[in-house]
Parts: structure tokens; C-alpha cells; sequence
């Protein structure tokens, strides 16, 4: 059995709501079948387990946020303009992030301190935007705009350390963030990660 797209959203949406809220050890599987109007029988057609679903979840969503933000290559940051782009990119972040409530589920279930598998769909997730964000350092450094006292890997690593601790953080807090106040805290947080790296 294939769910048809229409069905497989409103599963992977019904399904993120419930584990961004209580995570995945806590999520009702039967809840998510019975908001979604499936029964038993029709879940287990389409996927084996819950953890399964996780998987389709992070994997669907992230997707979609790969779409929606369109990043483009770290060496378009190259040059004299460079943290200036970098902050634009953090702008368009934060409102690709806040167009759809999936993409902050999302960001709670990457965050999930006990995910079904430690090698998931989440870990390739992060993986990925780490390789990213260490390969626009490297970038930075190239064109001088980061300093290079430091080693090349360890800066990376330094780098997504913090942005990871700055995410977490909002996420965690965003229900208590006035929306007003986002783009100051934004752009104190982009201040910090720029203090750290700036030549």
C-alpha cells in the first residue's frame, strides 16, 4: 500500500506534532493513527514501527526545509562581503524557519535526547549541516574575513558548537520569545558567532 501525498503529509505533520511535543520514547503511535483517520492495519501496510515513522518524519520535513531555503554553496559567501551575507542568510533562516510549524517540530525531534537510533535520519541531518557550516568557514578564511590563528578544524568545529548551543536554545525558549524581540536576539547571536571568527 502507497499512501497518496495527501495522506502521507497529513501523517508526517500529525506524527511531528506529537513527537516535537513529547519526544519520541513518549509519542503515542496510536494517537498519530487514529488523528490521522488511519487504522492499524492501513499504518503497518505503509511502515513497520514508530520508530520508522520517525525516520519518515525527519526525513519529509527536512526535505521540505532544504526546498524552502534553497542555502546556496559556501563559496557564494567568498569576499569582502562575506559577513554580510552570512548574516542575510541567517535572516532568511529565521523566516524560512517561522513560515511552517514543522520546520521547528523538526528542529525539537533533531534535539531529542533519545532518539530510536543514534545513526538516524536526525544524525545525517546534523551531519550535513555541519559539513556545510565547516566548509564556509573554510571559505571565510580563504577570503579573509575569518582569522586563521587557529586551526582550520578546529574552528569548524568551535563554529557549529555554538550555532548548535544558540539553536537548541531558541528552540527550547522560542514560546517565550516575543516575536518582537526575535530580530534583536538574532542579531546578538550573530554579533557572538561573529566576535568568535572575524579576522
Amino acid at each position: 500500500m502507497v499512501l497518496s501525498a495527501e495522506r502521507r503529509s497529513l501523517l508526517v505533520r500529525t506524527a511531528a506534532r506529537e513527537f516535537a511535543r513529547v519526544g519520541f520514547e513518549q509519542a503515542s503511535l496510536n494517537a498519530v493513527i487514529r488523528d490521522c483517520g488511519l487504522s492499524k492495519s492501513s499504518f503497518y501496510h505503509v511502515l513497520d514501527s514508530k520508530a520508522a515513522l520517525y525516520e519518515l518524519v525527519i526525513d519529509d520535513i527536512a526535505r521540505d526545509l532544504a526546498a524552502a531555503l534553497d542555502a546556496p554553496e559556501p563559496a557564494a559567501f567568498a569576499g569582502p562581503e562575506f559577513w554580510q551575507r552570512v548574516e542575510e542568510f541567517i535572516g532568511r533562516l529565521a523566516e524560512v524557519l517561522a513560515s511552517d510549524e514543522a520546520f521547528t517540530q523538526l528542529a525539537h525531534m533533531i534535539y531529542d535526547r533519545r532518539p530510536p537510533r543514534d545513526d538516524g535520519a536526525g544524525a545525517r541531518v546534523t551531519q550535513t549541516a555541519q559539513a556545510w557550516v565547516g566548509e564556509l568557514v573554510a571559505v571565510g578564511r580563504d577570503c579573509g574575513a575569518v582569522r586563521a590563528d587557529l586551526p582550520e578544524s578546529l574552528q569548524g568545529a568551535l563554529a557549529v558548537a555554538v550555532l548548535r548551543a544558540m539553536d537548541e536554545w531558541s528552540v527550547a525558549h522560542l514560546d517565550e520569545i516575543p516575536a518582537a524581540a526575535m530580530p534583536a536576539l538574532l542579531a546578538a547571536q550573530f554579533a557572538a558567532l561573529r566576535r568568535l571568527l572575524d579576522a
